[in-house]
């Protein structure tokens, strides 16, 4: 999907790590919600309530899963998802576009 139709946006923006991190969030009429965010270069953890499928849209990154040793490494494309009540790192080399849908299962 390329496009979101009819949905409200928040002004504010969610700012993380001195501005580093960056995301404005997508009310859909149905309540669910996503984040269209940047992340520029640098190493984050982030830590989730709800589970999270983060879609990366561009960019090139590495994730740490909860759990795990290993690094996944996206270049480009690519999507992961995040249990609830946890939390995850990245490693971003170049500047990563991505959307991230919260979901209550």
């Amino acid at each position: 999907m390329s496009q979101f139709d009819n949905v409200s946006v928040v002004r504010e923006a969610n700012v993380y790590f001195d501005g580093k991190v960056t995301s404005r969030t997508v009310l859909f009429a149905d309540g669910t919600r996503k984040t269209l965010g940047i992340m520029l270069p640098g190493e984050y953890e982030f830590g989730t309530g709800k589970k999270e499928v983060m879609e990366i849209l561009a960019g090139e990154l590495s994730v740490q899963l909860p759990g795990s040793d290993e690094w996944l490494r996206i270049s480009g494309t690519g999507e992961f998802t995040v249990p609830a009540n946890s939390s995850f790192k990245l490693k971003v080399t170049q500047v990563a576009d991505y959307v991230c849908s919260y979901l209550d299962a």
